[in-house]
């Protein structure tokens, strides 16, 4: 009579491989007797890793579902064996690398050559951006050394007229299977073939250019469009504009990362600008509408209100960076912040200094006098408050 292979894993008769293997794993571990010291558990799990190997190729279980049993002539059955049955196995580590490959590529069943064909590489370069260009975006061309398509095979590898060649070593398989007897039976291991490299041909001509690569090395030119807004920092991805990939295969992406120079008059904080003012004393005291030249909008009359004290701040609602969100649109702007320096004269003539005589006369300040300590505030108002708290 057949045994159940299906029962004996606890799986349907519809179930899946990943189902198969899952179910495989799970009483593996349950019985090794690495952690199982149940009499029956050596059993048992050579009953399991018995039915895996059946369920899992599919030449054997299709002898299992049409009713007969794969195993009848006793090649593959591993419990009727003397000795130890985990003879040349470390342990539960080395039983899952036989059935489901190891780091290095092996696996209970060939998976089959590999295309040649492969996806290109991302590449990163920076760009270094004025603050101007920041703010108002701006169409870079820019070099970059990368892998090209191979303009003469086009991406084939071969030279012109030749073919590739079904590997002799492997058969086309791209793998070197390795058979080993054991308990369960015959495992089979893979490893990648060494000959073709895995790809299951081998190129007996390869094109003079790129020596069987499908690409080369060569320096273009791109051209990066910039946004207004970005910062220093940002990365702007250009799509498919990185290497191309090994046999011709697509190309990865090219990232450029912005590097922002320090302006010589402008200060950015996130989205907004900072910048220093300098006007001369009279203009603080009597007040005047002065030039600025922005970063953005060129010249704004600045209006400077009579008595304006130095270290003044002035903020210019929407006239800082613009503000780029992730979507790449430009949402609004930032402020302007402008920080009023007044200048004092540090030469003076007879005639300025005679003015500047009567007018500390009329507004009796000839002589200097401390500051008050009490309402009006000021440096030492604050440190008598703080030192009360």
């Amino acid at each position: 009579m057949a045994r159940d292979y299906y029962g004996i894993l606890g799986v349907a008769k519809n179930a899946t491989e990943q189902e198969i293997k899952r179910a495989y794993r799970k009483l593996a571990r349950e019985l090794h007797p690495d952690v199982n010291r149940a009499e029956d558990a050596q059993l048992r799990f050579s009953e399991v890793t018995t039915a895996y190997e059946v369920l899992s190729d599919p030449q054997k279980r299709k002898i299992v579902d049409l009713g007969g049993d794969p195993l009848d002539n006793g090649a593959g059955a591993g419990g009727g064996r003397g000795g130890d049955p985990f003879a040349g196995f470390g342990g539960l580590g080395d039983i899952m690398d036989a059935f489901f490959g190891a780091a290095s590529g092996g696996g209970g069943r060939g998976r089959g050559p590999r295309s040649r064909v492969q996806p290109g590489s991302d590449a990163l370069i920076r760009l270094g951006l004025t603050l101007e260009e920041c703010a108002t975006g701006v169409d870079k061309d820019i070099t970059v050394d990368t892998a090209i398509l191979c303009d003469l095979c086009r991406g084939a590898g071969t030279a012109e007229g030749a073919t590739t060649k079904t590997c002799d070593t492997c058969g086309g398989q791209g793998e070197i299977q390795s058979v080993q007897r054991s308990f369960l039976g015959q495992v089979v291991t893979a490893r990648p073939c060494p000959v073709c490299r895995g790809f299951g041909e081998v190129i007996t001509d390869p094109c003079r250019q790129c020596g069987g690569d499908g690409r080369v090395r060569s320096r273009r030119s791109v051209t990066a469009k910039i946004p207004p807004g970005v910062g220093d920092g940002m990365r702007i991805r250009l799509s498919g504009q990185g290497e191309v990939g090994a046999g011709g295969g697509p190309a990865g992406d090219l990232y450029v990362e912005v590097d922002e120079e320090a302006h010589d008059v402008f200060i950015r904080q996130g989205h907004d600008l900072h910048c220093n003012f300098r006007i001369p004393m009279t203009t603080a005291a009597l007040g005047a509408s002065v030039p600025l030249e922005t970063l953005i909008d060129g010249e704004y009359e600045l209006d400077i209100e009579p008595g304006t004290q130095p270290a003044t701040e002035l903020v210019l609602t929407g006239k800082g960076m613009p503000r780029l969100r992730s979507s790449g649109r430009v949402d609004g702007r930032g402020d302007l912040h402008v920080h009023i320096d007044v200048t004092v004269p540090t030469k003076l003539d007879d005639g300025q200094r005679e003015l500047l005589v009567e007018l500390a006369r009329v507004r009796g300040e000839e002589v200097p006098t401390l500051g008050s300590n009490g309402k009006h505030g000021g440096l030492f108002s604050k440190l008598r408050t703080k030192s009360h708290k």
